[in-house]
């Protein structure tokens, strides 16, 4: 008998979060708990990234009230065992990743089990788990930093990824919480096609895949979820939008360094349609990102799709996910620091997509959106994936 258990499949890097604390959190919960209460899943999957911000060392007792505001909170009353991973052992700097990431089992969800990489094997869920700090001697929990000599040329930063495994109603799975690494200057990111920066990506994600997939355990169907900072084709990007500007490059004195790039309308007073800096990226119309979910420039974002042959996707039907602004008063503007990018996202190996259960066409119960569209989430919005899990069983 094939039977189904609704799913909730979150990720949130939640670093601004930390960085700008007040009323931004509590928008952030209400904003979640709503997509709880219309979504009514069984098994909720949160992944966190950048846990405690970029001054973690300050703000993570405030991380640990974070995890435990979402837990404590009425509406998660129904959820009678959670599982939470909390990587904020920062004093050991080889291994901090600032992952965390939450699993809530509703009460009437029965056969659930979750594996011991340890003993390889599944055991039972029961009450509450929750590991804080270091993760190294959980066993129900695989984590790894991104080691310091596969990207020699780059400053090492807490990037990795964790993953837990999970079996409901027979059917097994891999949630991976993933953090992969972002462009440091727009303006580097611009020079080549892919980018260096892109290149990066590529190799640590097909290392976290070929991890998840060795033959240390059987492998089973994986949903990544996380920040893979993936931008977009930010070269072809910028000589598309300024095709009819009067491209000028500034140089800095004393070498030969590009400092900026600034593009400006040919006729129109010469107004500036494009400036670029290290951290600048400001196009005058702003729009193009948002209209029709950003449908105009989906096409270059095109880092997933060296990954076609093991990863895929639910198509992307909202606007880029990063960088919006931290602005309380402007939460669907973005900031002019960075290209807005799909950077949060959710993807799947194919057998994972096998076991989503589909409607006839016509009404999809597969929902891959963006959180708090009209509100303030913080500079990344939070995406989320809803949908049926076929569940052989009993």
């Amino acid at each position: 008998m094939e039977m189904y258990t609704d799913v909730l499949l979150v990720t949130a890097n939640v670093g601004s979060l930390f960085d700008n604390v007040g009323e931004i959190e509590s928008d952030w919960m209400r904003e979640f708990f709503g997509t709880v209460q219309s979504h009514k899943p069984r098994f909720i999957a949160l992944h966190f990234q950048e846990v405690g911000g970029k001054d973690y060392m300050v703000n993570m007792g405030h991380a640990e009230n974070f995890f435990w505001n979402i837990e404590s909170n009425e509406e998660m009353r129904d959820f009678d065992r959670v599982c939470t991973y909390v990587d904020n052992h920062f004093k050991n700097v080889d291994s901090f990743t600032a992952l965390g990431s939450m699993y809530f089992i509703h009460k009437s969800l029965k056969n659930i089990y979750q594996y011991d990489f340890n003993v390889k094997d599944f055991k039972a869920v029961s009450g509450q788990n929750k590991y804080v700090g270091s993760l190294d001697e959980v066993t129900t929990v695989e984590k790894e930093k991104f080691l310091k000599n596969f990207w020699p040329d780059f400053k090492w930063s807490r990037k990795g990824f964790m993953r837990t495994r999970w079996i409901i109603h027979n059917q097994g799975l891999d949630l991976v919480n993933v953090h992969l690494f972002h462009d440091a200057s727009n303006l580097i990111a611009c020079n080549a096609s892919p980018s260096i920066y892109s290149d990066n990506r590529q190799k640590a994600l097909r290392y976290v895949i070929n991890r998840i997939s060795d033959s240390s355990y059987t492998p089973l169907p994986f949903f990544l979820f996380g920040d893979f900072n993936f931008r977009l084709d930010t070269l072809s990007l910028v000589q598309n939008l300024s095709t009819s500007a009067v491209v000028q490059t500034v140089k800095k004195d004393s070498s030969n360094e590009v400092e900026k790039i600034i593009c400006e309308q040919k006729d129109n007073d010469h107004k500036v349609l494009l400036h670029i800096e290290t951290k600048t990226f400001a196009y005058l119309h702003q729009a193009v990102f948002t209209e029709d979910n950003g449908r105009a420039i989906l096409k270059y974002d095109k880092e997933i799709s060296a990954f076609h042959d093991v990863i895929t996707e639910e198509d992307i039907l909202f606007p880029p996910s990063y960088p919006y602004s931290e602005d309380y008063t402007k939460p669907t503007q973005y900031m002019n620091t960075r290209c807005p990018s799909w950077c949060d996202r959710i993807l799947m190996s194919h057998t994972a997509q096998d076991i989503i259960h589909r409607r006839d066409e016509g009404a999809s119960n597969v929902v891959y959106n963006t959180m708090g569209p009209n509100v303030c989430m913080g500079d990344h919005k939070p995406v989320f994936l809803s949908f049926a899990l076929k569940t052989n069983g009993h």
